[in-house]
């Protein structure tokens, strides 16, 4: 459900269910000052950094100003790069699904036909890169004169970038009765000049990051590809020995599918957000305090307020809205003196987001490489070493020292040892029927976990034959199948579940090996 604050701004339903699906459950600072300001039709000047809300704060306006029946450029946006182009073509072109609004992104390096047959199909928000719109102003394959709306977008990187003259010859082809809004990190005097010139009595919004205030946190990052975040977070929680952890995602969505994949993997892990009633949210919490889960998964605006002790991780799963949302993430570890570690996962394209946070907070984020699973089975390892030596500090017990004197008359005591640690490995690895405990299937039934989803392009039709042609089994014989973004969840009988298990490396979907787990019982 939307958050009533957007409600209040008086945005069209269209807009609402948007928003509403896009996952932002609050306004940003930035758009709270200026969405209200741009919808009276005022110009503005918005110094904000990277990474604050802007984009939505100009973009939700801009689609609730256009006639939606003209197929014209109303509105412009002119940005610095063509990443940032696309990035905001993208945003806006959610912001304005449900309302049919057309964006078209115009940069270089794109073929001149492409950008000249989408405008000729019609679009009435542009969004491009300075050289670029010059070039299609002079071919007259951009038309200016039904622009309501003008954008300029990190206005001081134009500025550093040599494009002011081109944005100027860019302001003096929109028509003069236009609104024109002005964003930038900061406000130098050639941009304070520009504004004077094209703005009309703007009103200047300005949103100070606060600083940052968590000496003992170590900030550590990843790279990763959006596919494969589930899997490396994994990796990296496993290395990490991560015991107490609040992993933060962007939407309420992205938190349920989370937290569902990471039990299916076998962590305890919980979730929380603005759907949950209190008496939910109590329960929840009452586990993680007292240790009856070990992860946290949450939205910025469910984690407000949360007092807990003894955080020894966070994870920004998906990277935070603004600089302010990393200070108030992160501050959840690292406190009364202990020291805490902060963890981020980044996409190549949000490099430059994090670069400008770096600046704008004074910090530095060491970057680390995803560990392979060998570097995990290596650490599972030495833990098992671990346990092993503290075993033998305890004491052993006089029957299984016996056992071991009376297998050692025919075998070494180092493949004794082996051969336990072996059963107990593949105990645990390939679990029987009676040993899959509770996964949250009917009665009768097992659910297992499969790590592949609609971003696959898998339907149902494709896991039924892949399951049934890699392990032999009947598909008649499966039940509920479930497919999300990233992963599937099959039921089927515990029998059938056993047998698929011990044919995981031989089935494949759509082309793909797969890698099939015991669930964990539904939260």
């Amino acid at each position: 459900m939307t958050n009533e604050l957007f409600k209040e701004m008086d945005l069209s339903p269209s807009v609402l269910k948007a928003v509403a699906e896009m996952g932002f459950e609050e306004p940003s600072p930035i758009q709270a000052k200026t969405i209200p300001a741009i919808l009276r039709g005022e110009d503005l000047i918005g110094q904000a950094q990277t990474g604050t809300g802007k984009t939505a704060a100009f973009g939700i306006p801009m689609v609730e100003r256009l006639d939606h029946r003209s197929k014209r450029v109303q509105g412009l946006v002119l940005v610095p790069t063509r990443e940032l182009a696309i990035q905001v073509a993208e945003e806006i072109t959610k912001i304005g699904r449900h309302a049919g609004v057309k964006v078209v992104p115009i940069y270089g390096g794109q073929s001149y036909d492409r950008q000249i047959r989408a405008l000729e199909h019609g679009a009435q928000i542009a969004i491009g890169t300075p050289g670029r719109v010059m070039d299609h102003i002079r071919k007259a394959t951009l038309h200016l004169d039904n622009v309501k709306t003008m954008v300029l977008d990190e206005a001081d990187e134009m500025l550093d970038m040599g494009f002011i003259e081109d944005v100027e010859f860019i302001l003096q082809q929109v028509p003069e009765e236009r609104q024109t809004l002005l964003f930038s990190a900061t406000v130098p005097e050639p941009i304070a000049r520009l504004a004077r010139r094209y703005l009309k009595h703007p009103q200047h919004i300005s949103i100070s990051p606060e600083r940052l205030t968590v000496p003992l946190t170590d900030q550590v990052y990843y790279e990763v590809r959006e596919h494969e975040k589930l899997d490396a977070l994994s990796r990296i929680l496993d290395m990490e020995g991560a015991e107490r952890t609040i992993i933060f995602c962007r939407t309420k969505k992205r938190v349920d599918e989370l937290a569902e994949g990471l039990q299916a993997r076998g962590y305890t892990a919980e979730a929380i957000h603005g759907d949950l009633n209190q008496v939910q949210r109590n329960r929840v919490m009452k586990r993680f305090r007292e240790g009856g889960s070990e992860m946290l998964v949450a939205t910025d605006v469910a984690a407000r307020g949360l007092d807990i002790e003894n955080v020894t991780h966070v994870v920004n799963y998906d990277l935070p809205q603004d600089p302010e949302s990393y200070v108030h993430r992160i501050g959840r570890t690292g406190r009364a003196g202990r020291s805490g570690t902060a963890i981020t996962l980044v996409t190549s394209r949000e490099f430059r987001q994090v670069r400008q946070m770096e600046r704008v907070l004074r910090v530095h984020m060491q970057r680390r490489p995803i560990p392979s699973p060998q570097d995990v089975a290596e650490k599972q390892r030495e833990a098992l070493k671990a346990r092993l030596a503290e075993e033998v500090e305890r004491g052993v017990l006089p029957e299984y020292q016996e056992l071991v004197m009376s297998l050692a008359e025919s075998y070494d005591s180092v493949d004794i040892a082996a051969a336990v640690i072996r059963l107990m490995v593949d105990k645990g690895r390939e679990p029987q029927a009676e040993e899959f405990g509770e996964t949250g299937a009917e009665p009768g039934m097992v659910r297992l976990f499969l790590n592949m989803g609609r971003a696959d392009r898998i339907g149902p039709a494709d896991v039924v034959r892949g399951l049934a042609e890699g392990s032999g089994i009947s598909g008649s014989v499966l039940g509920l199948i479930d497919i999300y973004d990233r992963f599937t969840f099959v039921e089927m009988p515990h029998d059938v579940a056993s047998k698929v298990l011990r044919s995981v490396t031989d089935i494949h979907i759509r082309g793909k090996s797969v890698n099939m787990e015991p669930a964990r019982p539904r939260v």
